[in-house]
């Protein structure tokens, strides 16, 4: 992984990441096309703080199915919070806009696990992350006979990372008095909560930018 100043601060800020942010785009080439496909995914493994493998399922009658398992290389794109940042909330009016945001490309190897027992394991700890907190949490075992006949239709997999770049561009290349205004402007359009905790995280050495 590459260091600059938009390099995340440690390894738990890209696990941090992938678990709030799962939601993720597994690309990979098959014959004279690329397949993507938006998949759940959920770290597997961690080996020193670092993401070392991830799982998911897909469904058995998707194209990319057959092509990963030609070639199992794939990429998995991660995207977590972000925002388009506007020149209309500066005093300085020549800045330019920018968009702030946090991700994380992992390079991966898929294995596909078709036996039941990991397929439970896998869809089991997704449902779980996914319902923890509800007031009603649902389990799979409340689908009863129906879970056997959705779960034919699926296959588990692990993503084994080769390699990862993730990429935190969350202001910390603003000047001290233009990043106070951003985070006033994204306060005032609404809806970046996320995107300024992040923010804020990241340039805890400004004052203004500090949680309250």
């Amino acid at each position: 992984m590459s260091t600059t100043r938009f390099s995340p601060r440690s390894d738990t800020d890209v696990a941090d990441l992938v678990a709030n942010h799962p939601l993720a785009f597994v690309v990979s080439k098959g014959g004279d096309r690329m397949h993507s496909t938006l998949l759940p995914l959920r770290i597997e493994r961690l080996a020193n703080g670092r993401i070392a493998s991830l799982s998911g399922h897909i469904a058995r009658a998707n194209p990319q199915v057959g092509a990963l398992k030609a070639d199992p290389q794939a990429t998995l794109l991660f995207l977590g919070p972000h925002g388009y940042v506007s020149p209309s909330w500066l005093s300085d009016r020549t800045q330019a806009p920018t968009w702030n945001y946090a991700c994380a490309n992992f390079s991966v190897r898929i294995d596909f696990l078709d036996d039941a027992q990991n397929l439970d394991r896998i869809v089991g700890d997704l449902v779980g992350a996914m319902e923890a907190g509800r007031a009603r949490a649902w389990s799979a075992a409340e689908m009863h006979a129906r879970y056997a006949q959705l779960a034919a239709r699926i296959v588990a997999f692990r993503a084994s990372v080769l390699d990862v770049e993730a990429k935190f561009k969350l202001g910390q290349d603003e000047r001290d008095d233009v990043y106070p205004e951003i985070i006033a402007g994204l306060r005032g359009e609404g809806g970046h909560d996320a995107l300024i905790t992040m923010m804020q995280l990241f340039n805890a050495h400004r004052e203004t930018g500090k949680p309250t």
